[in-house]
């Protein structure tokens, strides 16, 4: 009898406590979804709760009691990680408070972009962090600092190797960016005056960076065979890290021009040999057949523009350099697979705007190398330039260390594009990679590589930037006709636990804020 009566006591009890157990209070809850956590290949149908910033639930819907003030429905859509794209010049961008939202990223389902990437950023580090904190952003931001930017400071534009004076300098400016909040250092070794240093030199600072547990991005010395040549790029990023003891990210991977084509094997296996030696390699990708650079940068000689444009100008007016000049500008114009091959997208006089250096040289009636300095006459001009295979855009995708990166820029639909297009492209449509992967490789990957915490993934207690996007719908709309044209698919935007994109309208709120290491 009094084991009966201390039985029932007990279920009383048990009941009562139930009953008392609090709900989950959460800010937004998302049911129904197909769940990509960023990490597993194959998705689940959990729920997820945010409350505040965070994550506070992943899991059954029907296993506990939560009471959201706001509740989305996300049958039939996908549910991931914010994207987060390791290569852009969106700073560019971020800077102007009229266009601060950042909306091109924000539309492709990007919640973080990296900036300072290819050697150029704003300098000094602490006023740009200081201008985006009291601005706001509309994505999240990493800051890195431009070994080209550094270099400017001490040396100028000037193609010389650094004093040793000059090297303490520019260590000492790289010892102050990492500690005003830089993720690490970019280079830009194809670019002056990144381009007029040498291997020892960008060790020598990358050290500096490692100090800081930093990491080194970097646009290749050569992606061609403009200079040292592809492979031996690859090996001098490399050696960096050897030497440096930090992680490499190699921005943009590519095989530049018909010269270095179907190099993409060789390449992967000094990279993976690397990587088995202990040295942490990584990449990101866009996925188009043509890069995008200034005029002058692609096809003009590094020497012929040592110290800025005037230089360059004062060399060509002069009959001695200027027939080297010209021929050099042939041939490069020609590694890059012929005048028709580059298309002006940007430009001050518009009416070259779409169309062809071949095109332009024909209505002016003078040679492709001519019309180069006629047309950068005009100030700053950036081009197309279709000049890769698509044997190595796809050997480069399939693999885990590369990741989605947009470099996206004015003039080129990578902006706009990128991270839609290789969903839509390249999972749907070629079925070159899966879903998952595709996902894996836009998040969670990225987030390890350069080092950023608790987010590119869905897990309790990550912070909660988070898309919703449409599989059917979700592709890329800009091209090279029209480059501006906002991506369509993306039905929900969530960064730092708030609300940005909502039912495929941006609502005018910048989430979005500096990231710290």
């Amino acid at each position: 009898m009094k084991y009966n009566l201390f039985l029932l006591l007990a279920i009383i009890s048990c009941i009562s406590l139930s009953c008392l157990e609090p709900e989950i209070e959460a800010d937004i809850l998302i049911i129904n979804g197909t769940v990509y956590n960023g990490v597993d290949q194959k998705p689940t149908t959990e729920c997820v709760a945010i409350k505040d910033d965070l994550i506070i639930y992943i899991g059954d819907a029907n296993a506990i009691s939560i009471n959201a003030k706001m509740t989305i429905d996300a049958d039939g859509l996908i549910v991931s990680p914010g994207f987060i794209d390791p290569h852009t010049h969106a700073d560019r961008d971020l800077i102007n408070e009229e266009t601060s939202h950042n909306q091109p990223f924000l539309f492709q389902g990007i919640t973080t972009v990296v900036v300072g990437n290819d050697g150029d950023s704003f300098y000094p580090t602490s006023k740009y962090r200081d201008l985006y904190d009291k601005q706001g952003l509309g994505t999240n931001a990493v800051l890195l600092f431009g070994h080209g930017t550094i270099r400017e400071q001490v040396m100028g534009r000037s193609d010389r190797k650094a004093t040793d004076n000059e090297m303490f300098q520019m260590r000492e400016l790289a010892h102050q960016e990492m500690n005003a909040g830089a993720f690490g250092i970019s280079t830009g070794l194809f670019y002056a005056p990144g381009s007029y240093s040498n291997s020892q030199e960008v060790i020598e600072i990358a050290k500096t960076v490692s100090e800081h547990n930093g990491i080194y991005d970097t646009h290749l010395r050569d992606e061609s065979s403009y200079t040292v040549g592809l492979i031996p790029a690859i090996e001098e990023a490399i050696e960096i890290g050897r030497q440096a003891k930090l992680p490499i990210h190699i921005s943009h991977i590519k095989c530049l021009g018909v010269d270095v084509w179907h190099q993409s094997a060789e390449i992967i296996n000094r990279i993976e040999s690397a990587q088995l030696e202990g040295i942490e390699v990584t990449a990101n990708q866009y996925p188009y057949d043509a890069s995008a650079t200034g005029l002058k940068s692609a096809v003009v000689p590094r020497w012929g523009e040592s110290g800025g444009t005037d230089s360059l100008f004062i060399r060509f007016e002069n009959n001695r350099l200027r027939p080297r000049i010209l021929q050099e500008t042939k041939v490069n114009i020609e590694r890059r697979g012929g005048a028709d091959k580059l298309l002006i997208v940007k430009c001050e006089d518009t009416a070259y705007v779409g169309k062809n250096l071949l095109e332009i040289s024909e209505i002016l009636n003078i040679s492709p190398e001519e019309t180069v300095f006629n047309v950068l006459k005009t100030g700053y001009v950036r081009v197309a330039s279709f000049n890769m295979n698509s044997d190595d855009i796809h050997a480069f995708m399939k693999r885990d260390w590369v990741f989605t990166g947009s470099d996206g820029n004015t003039g080129h639909p990578r902006k706009y594009g990128t991270f839609p297009r290789k969903y839509h492209k390249y999972v749907v449509q070629d079925e070159v990679i899966d879903i998952g992967f595709f996902i894996n490789q836009s998040t969670s990957k990225t987030a390890d590589a350069i080092r950023i915490k608790k987010r590119g993934r869905l897990v309790e207690g990550y912070y909660a930037d988070i898309i919703i996007f449409n599989p059917k719908t979700f592709k890329d709309k800009a091209d090279y006709k029209n480059a501006f044209q906002l991506a369509e698919g993306l039905e929900y935007s969530i960064i730092n636990g708030k609300l940005t994109i909502d039912k495929r309208e941006y609502n005018g709120k910048l989430n979005g804020k500096v990231l710290t290491k």
